[in-house]
This record gives structure tokens, C-alpha cells and sequence, in this order.
């Protein structure tokens, strides 16, 4: 069985994220940069699949040169190979304009089922799975908090509000995954120091025969037009309490809009 995961760069959640006031983009460069942590449980079900079916692994990302650290982080978690799309072309593209290059990258690959996260920490719009599905022509699994895989037939629990809903589909397929799927497993040394020598293949846009001025920010279909920081905390407001502090605390929150 192959299969492909798709793995995104992003900031750290953690830390403090700002934005580029030339163009209003992401500030990565600057950034504590990490692997999406929604993709890590990708990978580990990617991995917990190959244990019991046999087959291969490749990790997928389009990004800058940064993102070999994520990528070296999937091969040591078990990943097989990687391919890496970078291309400075593809600065500012938005998610419609990301899915056609990805898209374009996994016509070239050999795979039977493709997993991601569910969602990216720094954009959230948890969209490209069904982009990506749409493009390709594959059914999309969506929300999986449990999968299967039975010969050509791949079955997942989505996972809703209030229970979940049991999918099936034949492969190939795509399917995005929860945070409540699976444990990531931590590299081990050994798998640290084997990912130095597994194999990375770096594709330009040009690679994958998609036209540099069909992305990036010049011709988005979103974009961010203005920011601002987030305003300095302001001085509390101290109630006395001299038999009317439950009024005073109600005209306060009123006073604010909060009731």
C-alpha cells in the first residue's frame, strides 16, 4: 500500500505569530517554525497502516527551504521518503490556489490513500482535503477519529458533536484525521539519524507543469488587507462593596456591553 501524507510548516502555536507588514503574509522567517501538530497524528496513522498492510510511506509538503525540519521530523518519526515543492512563486498563495499545486504533486506519485490533518494551525480554514478531493477526483473521508483499511476499501468514524458517523469509501482516497485518532510516537535516536538518509526529491512549480502566475499573492482569492496588534491590556476596575456591590458589578458588565 502507498501512502502519502501531507505535512505543513507552520508557527508555533506557542509563541508569539506575527504577520509581515510588506504584504501582510504570515512572518515565517522570523517565526519558531514547527510541524503542523494535526499532521503528526496523519503520520502516525500513516505508519500504524503500513505496520499491519505492508507498503510505503511518503511525506508531501509545499513550503520554502524551511520546511526540511518538518520534513526530517515525519522521516524520523517511520516516514519512508519525502517529496518537498518549493518555489518562490508560491508565496502568499491562498488555499484554492495551494491545492492546485499539491494536486499537481500527487499526480506525479504513486498512492492508494492520502492523509492529513484535519486542519492547519496557522490558517484553520479546513478546507484542502476536500479541495484536494474535488481536483483529484477521490472520495474524501473527513474527520476521522478511527480508520481502517480492508483490502480496497478504507473505513473511518467521523467524528461529530455527539457521537460519529461511520464512512466507507474504495480506494484511493484521502482522508483528514483528528487529534483523538491516534498518539503520535515520539523519533527514537536510531530513526533520527536513519531520516538523514532517506530519500527528499525537490520539485519546483515548473516540475509539476503548473504556471507560477496561476499562485501567489499577486492573484490570491484572499488576502489579508490590513492588521493590527492586539491593544495593551487596560487597568482593572475595583468594586467596593458597601451593600450595593452586586449592582455596582451588574451596572459595571452593562456599562461594557456584556449583559
Amino acid at each position: 500500500m502507498n501512502i502519502v501524507v501531507l505535512v505543513k510548516q507552520v508557527p508555533d502555536s506557542g509563541s508569539e505569530r506575527k504577520l509581515d507588514s510588506s504584504d501582510n503574509t504570515v512572518a515565517r522567517a522570523s517565526a519558531d517554525n514547527v510541524i503542523n501538530e494535526m499532521d503528526e497524528y496523519a503520520i502516525e496513522e500513516a505508519l500504524t497502516v503500513k505496520e499491519s498492510q505492508g507498503g510505503e510511506v511518503t511525506v508531501l509538503t509545499v513550503g520554502p527551504g524551511s520546511a526540511t525540519d518538518a520534513i526530517r521530523k515525519a522521516l524520523s518519526m517511520g516516514a519512508d521518503k519525502a517529496v518537498h515543492v518549493t518555489d518562490d512563486a508560491v508565496h502568499g498563495s491562498c488555499a484554492v490556489q495551494t491545492s492546485a499545486v499539491i494536486a499537481a504533486a500527487l499526480q506525479q506519485l504513486e498512492y492508494d490513500l492520502v492523509l492529513c490533518g484535519a486542519e492547519s494551525t496557522d490558517g484553520q480554514v479546513s478546507v484542502m482535503p476536500a479541495l484536494l478531493s474535488e481536483r483529484l477526483g477521490i472520495p474524501h473521508l473527513s474527520g476521522a477519529r478511527k480508520l481502517t483499511v480492508e483490502g480496497t476499501t478504507v473505513r473511518v468514524e467521523r467524528q461529530t458533536d455527539g457521537g460519529y458517523w461511520m464512512l466507507e469509501s474504495s480506494l484511493p482516497a484521502i482522508v483528514s484525521t483528528w487529534d483523538t485518532i491516534n498518539e503520535p510516537r515520539y523519533p527514537s535516536f536510531k530513526g533520527i539519524m536513519a531520516a538523514k538518509k532517506k530519500p527528499v526529491e525537490t520539485k519546483s512549480l515548473a516540475d509539476l507543469g503548473v504556471d507560477p502566475a496561476s499562485v501567489g499573492l499577486a492573484t490570491a482569492t484572499s488576502r489579508v488587507l490590513d492588521f493590527a496588534g492586539r491593544p495593551p491590556k487596560g487597568e482593572g476596575v475595583k468594586v467596593a462593596d458597601e451593600g450595593d456591590g452586586a449592582e455596582k458589578l451588574v451596572g459595571y458588565l452593562a456599562a461594557q456591553k456584556l449583559v
